[in-house]
């Protein structure tokens, strides 16, 4: 299959250009995949399969967008796909539509699932290449541990992770081969068998793996517009978002989890989606009674004034990527409007002061793994080419965003009794950074690391 990266374009035209090299070499009917376009980049303009399908007539193409909740799909995959004017949005999904009634190329959310489920899946040889790379690539950035949250997202498989759990990581773990740990969770809806396999097996799988829990989403992106909020979208007034799960089923599906042990990780980005996850976990928490559960919700990116205390009062852990904001902040004005924008964005020193467990992560590859990248946004909130911070009141101190990168995160994962602090009896796993001093790290936050060391072995350089 051809693959076509198209992160950081800045046009419709270079856009096309791109796929069009894609397709050279390619057979008929050979599909070409990829994508990571950010339609922000050139002016808010979504694009639409009628760009390149006069380039394509022979190939399907699905160009996802980079935050995994739309993707564009040329008129060749939506006719394998079975996808017509006739056909109706799915629960949680939108299939965008011309004026004509037509579809226009593009799905949202759920509705990737019908392009999704007619692409030949990836060989089990390139998934575990994919992984051996990615450790490598992992390391250089000083990164020790992951939490795997899997490729599930709306309209994905659910079996994909389990399939990746025994062709790629068992491979990789009883191989040898593996590089950092990995804390992985599971779809919600296969909560059952993660149970089963927790009972028979125990959470620590190896030293390398260990089992967290499942996740779910509550709603879509913001970059997508399908982020779930209280008021419509200010550039499209009679939306707002989608929520992508039926919140009956979550909360059942919760509450048997929970009741299994399972710590569960709820994807929320709009602040209604926010608020009704906390509420559902409020439901859960009560009816299943007092215990060290460490709720997560995944991004907490919009949030009204009054919900950060929420997650310090109902201890939920808020799991946040800081370098989503990069992205986020001039689009957000564009989307919510700029008051709406300022006062509920990234609530990162809310969420401190108000007793929350903050734990940072990267979210790739919608953004790059690089944990001091995301320690130096948390700390200065300066987008590219901005001049200030957005939102300055938010902005954090070095002490409170080492923490959320190492001893947060792995309290985040129930690590935290083996790894992120060097304490006796934990695995030593570090970073060397090249500073003589907290002072002189404060002043000069370096871009990479020294080296990195995992059970006190040198991984990189």
């Amino acid at each position: 299959m051809g693959q076509v990266q198209l992160r950081g374009i800045k046009s419709r035209e270079e856009f096309v250009r791109l796929v069009q090299e894609a397709l050279r070499g390619k057979a008929v009917g050979e599909w070409i995949l990829g994508g990571q376009w950010n339609n922000d980049n050139w002016g808010g303009d979504l694009p639409i399969s009628s760009w390149i399908d006069s380039i394509t007539p022979n190939n399907p193409v699905w160009l996802s967008r980079m935050d995994g909740h739309m993707g564009l799909a040329n008129s060749l995959a939506l006719k394998i796909a079975g996808i017509s004017n006739r056909t109706s949005d799915p629960v949680g999904g939108t299939i965008v539509k011309t004026l004509d009634g037509d579809p226009s190329g593009l799905l949202v959310d759920s509705a990737m699932k019908l392009v999704l489920a007619v692409i030949p899946e990836v060989s089990i040889k390139e998934r575990r290449d994919a992984l051996l790379r990615a450790m490598k690539y992992a390391v250089s950035r000083g990164v020790t541990t992951v939490v795997d949250m899997g490729r599930f997202f709306p309209g994905a498989s659910v079996h994909h992770v389990w399939q990746d759990f025994s062709d790629v990581y068992q491979w990789a773990d009883s191989s040898g081969k593996m590089l950092i740990r990995v804390c992985l969770f599971f779809p919600l809806q296969t909560w059952s068998r993660l149970a089963d396999l927790i009972q028979e097996k125990g959470k620590v799988f190896s030293k390398w793996m260990h089992f967290g829990g499942v996740k779910a989403f509550a709603d879509g992106s913001l970059g997508s517009n399908s982020a779930l909020f209280y008021e419509a979208y200010d550039n499209d007034p009679h939306n707002y978002g989608l929520q992508v799960t039926d919140m009956n089923w979550l909360q059942n599906a919760t509450m048997h989890a929970d009741k299994c042990r399972l710590q569960v990780a709820i994807h929320a980005i709009g602040d209604k989606a926010n608020d009704m996850v906390l509420d559902m976990y409020n439901t859960v928490a009560s009816y299943n009674g007092l215990r060290d559960r460490r709720f997560r919700i995944e991004h907490c990116q919009h949030l009204v004034p009054e919900s950060p205390k929420r997650f310090g009062e109902q201890l939920v852990i808020a799991s946040v990527q800081p370098d989503h904001l990069l992205d986020d902040a001039e689009s957000a004005e564009k989307k919510l409007g700029i008051v709406r924008a300022q006062s509920g964005s990234y609530l990162f020193k809310l969420l401190f002061d108000s007793n929350a467990t903050v734990a940072f992560g990267s979210d790739w590859p919608v953004v790059d793994i690089n944990p001091l990248g995301a320690i130096r946004t948390a700390i200065h909130r300066v987008p590219p080419g901005w001049e200030k911070a957005w939102i300055p009141s938010e902005r954090i101190t070095l002490d409170e965003a080492m923490k959320a990168s190492t001893i947060s995160a792995a309290y985040a994962a129930f690590l935290d009794k083996d790894l992120g602090s060097l304490s006796k009896a934990k695995y030593a796993d570090f970073v060397v950074l090249p500073a003589n001093s907290w002072d002189e790290l404060s002043e000069n936050l370096p871009a990479t690391v020294l080296a990195t060391y995992v059970n006190g072995n040198q991984v990189y350089p």
